[in-house]
């Protein structure tokens, strides 16, 4: 990440997303209720008066289900922003099991389903957990990924025990308490929704008023000690609020699935942006989209889970990022490699129409494609597609029924150009690398391609505005490049690109 985000940039981002989530959860705890009593209990309809009642939201289990799938969604994504740049993933994962005796202990409480005294419990599961790792790892010549192992198969253990001892009780409302390990979004109840929405706002306020601390201590700690920056309570804070999103995750996802909406809806945003504070904002949007759809794709299928396709809706999100990101996409890469394929194969075409023309004192406008084929070591074929693609680009025109071509006055320049890059960097390393003048050449065909202007100029100065290259060979220059396409009746005399007069 290049820079931190400013408090104006962030203040406004922070305050337009928590204003947005709560106008969408009050138009959706309020609208008018209807007969549907779960998220996808709607007898035979048409999947289009399926969708049609769904955007309706008159169902009051699809309002719950999507305004807590959405919220933690965006909560999720948010503290998963920082997870991904941490390189902490694993921490998501054993964290969202280490919750689950908390989540039994808190139902033992006082033997019902109480959201509150589950969320209580499961917090201080997720860190005691954490404080686990921590004390293994300081004490221990274990690394991390062993210790997260350890709590992680260890306290899921003790709390699928626990459940199942629970499951056994005579007395109890254990209703809906089997559904923490895979989830149950359509279990969602008004008490679930207002404890989201607590704790997602906790979360963006917290997030917000000590934003540059998080920012500094993911990124380098040990300057953040130096700077005066608490970081072992930063770190323990981000823990806290994992926990926290973890726990009210749980409901909806579920312990198995819940380390996924942590961790691919920022990474989805990783991928599409080197800015922390676009990463928040992108991964909270991803997340959130991913709440909506997997409530959508498990209204309109008739029995279809809702936490598994928000995991897909995620998912699919990461892969349309993975594949055609503008910077890291596998499409986006590939399309500009090969861009830069058939460049470089347009500048070296250009390049041996230069040398062809050097070779007969620049006499005569046009090259044959034979002499082309020669000087490139080709085929006719092969030189005359490449004829074609400097003609689509406007660099060359072609003559006698297209067996001769002649560069344009831009491909003329272009031409003059990569020869003078070339012949630069030949001089430049036999004279300041003492590099031998017949070793220069593979060198020189290749940083021919990527010389800025800067870089040429300065090479030039350091050069002494030099006229010849290692081997004799003129340099094009300035002069040379506004002559045009067309060479003059009698051999150009060359000179260097800028000299002064």
């Amino acid at each position: 990440m290049k820079r931190a985000l400013t408090p104006s940039h962030s203040s406004r981002k922070s305050g337009c997303l928590l204003s947005s989530l709560l106008v969408l959860l009050c138009f959706l705890l309020f609208v008018p209720t209807a007969r549907a009593a779960k998220i996808s209990e709607l007898g035979e309809t048409s999947l289009a008066e399926q969708a049609f009642r769904f955007f309706t939201f008159q169902d009051p289990a699809v309002r719950y289900a999507l305004a807590g799938s959405m919220l933690l969604g965006v909560a999720c994504g948010l503290l998963g922003s920082f997870i991904v740049v941490r390189r902490m993933a694993l921490v998501g994962d054993a964290l969202s099991h280490a919750v689950l005796p908390g989540v039994a202990l808190g139902f033992l409480w006082n033997l019902s389903k109480d959201p509150v005294a589950i969320f209580v419990g499961a917090t201080v599961a997720g860190l005691l957990g954490t404080v686990i790792v921590r004390w293994i790892t300081e004490t221990t010549r274990l690394k991390e990924d062993t210790a997260l192992g350890l709590v992680l198969a260890t306290f899921f253990a003790v709390g699928i025990c626990l459940i199942r001892m629970i499951q056994r009780l005579p007395t109890g409302n254990k209703a809906g308490l089997d559904k923490i390990l895979f989830g149950q979004a359509a279990a969602l109840g008004a008490a679930d929704v207002r404890l989201m929405a607590i704790v997602t706002g906790f979360v963006v306020v917290v997030l917000f008023l000590f934003y540059k601390e998080f920012l500094v201590t993911s990124f380098d700690s040990g300057f953040a000690r130096v700077a005066g920056v608490p970081a072992q309570v930063i770190h323990y804070g981000l823990m806290l609020l994992l926990a926290f999103a973890v726990v009210i995750a749980l409901q909806a996802v579920g312990v198995v699935l819940v380390s996924a909406m942590l961790i691919t809806p920022a990474a989805a945003a990783y991928l599409l942006t080197d800015r922390l504070h676009r990463m928040l904002g992108l991964a909270a949007l991803f997340g959130l989209l991913a709440g909506a759809l997997g409530c959508f794709a498990s209204f309109v299928g008739p029995n279809l889970p809702t936490g598994p396709f928000m995991v897909l809706s995620a998912t699919a999100v990461f892969g349309l990022a993975f594949l055609f990101g503008p910077r890291h996409g596998v499409v986006s890469r590939w399309l500009r490699q090969r861009s830069r394929v058939l460049r470089i194969q347009r500048e070296n075409t250009l390049k041996a129409i230069y040398q062809v023309l050097e070779t007969r004192d620049f006499k005569g406008e046009s090259v044959s494609l034979r002499e082309l084929a020669e000087r490139r070591r080709e085929t006719v074929e092969e030189v005359a597609a490449q004829s074609a693609e400097l003609r689509r680009h406007g660099l060359a025109t072609t003559h006698d029924e297209g067996n001769a071509i002649a560069v344009t006055p831009s491909g003329w320049q272009l031409a003059c150009a990569i020869v003078r890059n070339h012949r630069l960097w030949e001089l430049y390393l036999t004279n300041a690398a003492q590099i031998a003048a017949d070793h220069v050449h593979e060198d020189a065909e290749k940083i021919e391609h990527v010389l800025g202007d800067e870089v040429v100029r300065e090479l030039e100065r350091r050069l002494a505005y030099a006229t010849h290259d290692p081997h004799g060979r003129p340099i094009p220059g300035l002069a040379d490049m506004q002559r045009g396409a067309a060479p003059p009746e009698r051999p150009i005399e060359l000179t260097g690109y800028g000299k002064p007069t």
